[in-house]
């Protein structure tokens, strides 16, 4: 098995930016969800509400700063579109805390799972995707880790998909039978929900191998 593909997500429920490598600590993917938004109310919103935001995409520019679009996230013209798709008052807010994330740092979906599904992958939005794997072997996965080099990513259980699967990454279109087929054909789970044990550098490319709990060192949790 091997890393087939990296995402980040700099702005929560916007679309993501490919990366060829990555920094891994203990919140996952150096720079991913750093930046959300916030209705007037101080309520998080996202794309499951407000799917516009699918259209626009986060990133990271040279500084380490999110970009939305190629553009300072605390501009003036990235106010002016988040106001226009929430409503007056609205804003995008940094949270750097791991309340950020909705379950755990880490969404790694596999290529097997990914050709079942049938459908873009992105609309799983996972940070990693692992290449080389037989068919649903994923849902056998939860309690075991995945080594990478010296990263050590721990896999609790498959995540419960939830209405962001039915929304096209390219139009925003809407089809809400892709969501009820996920729960259909596969109990509503896809990709694995996971965090980090120990953190490091990955790239497109790395080997990836599942390790059971027996055989991980004294000094892994």
């Amino acid at each position: 098995m091997h890393i087939a593909e990296i995402w980040r997500y700099p702005v929560k429920t916007m679309a993501g930016e490919q990366l060829q490598r990555a920094r891994i600590g203990p919140l996952g993917i150096e720079g991913d969800r750093v930046v959300h938004v916030e209705d007037a109310n101080a309520r998080v919103i996202t794309s499951r509400t407000h799917p516009r935001f699918l259209g626009h995409k986060g990133s990271l520019g040279p500084d380490g700063e999110p970009l939305v679009d190629g553009r300072p996230w605390r501009s003036p013209e990235v106010a002016a579109d988040v106001a226009d798709i929430v409503g007056p008052g609205a804003r995008l807010a940094r949270d750097d805390g791991a309340e950020r994330f909705d379950v755990l740092p880490l969404l790694v979906a596999t290529d097997g799972a990914i050709a079942a599904f049938g459908l873009d992958r992105r609309r799983l939005r996972p940070n990693i995707v692992i290449g080389g794997v037989d068919g649903m072997a994923e849902r056998e996965w939860p309690g075991a880790t995945l080594r990478i080099g010296n990263v050590l990513i721990g896999i609790q259980d498959l995540r419960l998909r939830c209405v962001m699967t039915s929304y096209d990454p390219d139009t925003q279109e809407q089809d809400r039978e892709i969501t009820r087929d996920i729960y259909r054909r596969f109990e509503g789970k896809l990709a694995l929900n996971c965090f980090v044990s120990a953190g490091g550098e990955i790239a497109v490319g790395d080997e990836v191998e599942l390790v059971r709990g027996s055989s991980l060192p004294s000094s892994v949790p």
